[in-house]
């Protein structure tokens, strides 16, 4: 039997947070809404990152709620690390980057969200953000969930 945390079967994001002009794409599962009105949203990103140190010195980023299309892009957003790996440059080479309100997203993602960190916290091995959405689009409703990474073994759940 699963343990309760991985019982659910929830959306797949990916932070896009900038260090300067560098990009940087992570894979977050941790993400939850948590108002209405405002609208809000609380993201734990891992430590050690290089999304939780961009997040650190930066006040928004873009949460990209991901689409099915996406799946192949788990190993790289996730699994690589932005201090060694341009995940930026990759991105660029297979075409997958496009702009949304003069920022870098990825293409074709379900929904994309701009949002204004309030605060953090740290969480464990994470760090809590609580964000506002300043700026949202809506794309299609084929979101990539836990499930979808589960099926392909891309996570140990």
């Amino acid at each position: 039997m699963k343990r309760p945390w991985n019982l659910s079967n929830i959306p797949v994001y990916s932070l896009a947070t900038c260090e300067g002009e560098k990009l940087n794409m992570n894979i977050s599962t941790y993400v939850s809404a948590v108002s209405m009105n405002p609208k809000r949203y609380m993201v734990a990103v891992y430590h050690s990152t290089q999304s939780l140190q961009n997040m650190r010195n930066s006040k928004t980023a873009i949460l990209q709620l991901l689409g099915k299309q996406h799946l192949s892009l788990v190993n790289t957003l996730g699994k690589k690390s932005g201090h060694q790996y341009d995940k930026e440059a990759y991105l660029k080479k297979k075409r997958l980057l496009e702009v949304w309100n003069d920022k870098r997203v990825l293409t074709n993602c379900a929904a994309v969200m701009e949002v204004e960190k309030i605060w953090s916290k740290d969480a464990g091995d994470h760090t809590m953000f609580l964000f506002d959405v300043t700026r949202f689009r809506t794309n299609h409703g084929y979101v990539l969930m836990l499930d979808d990474l589960r099926e392909k073994k891309l996570v140990r759940i």
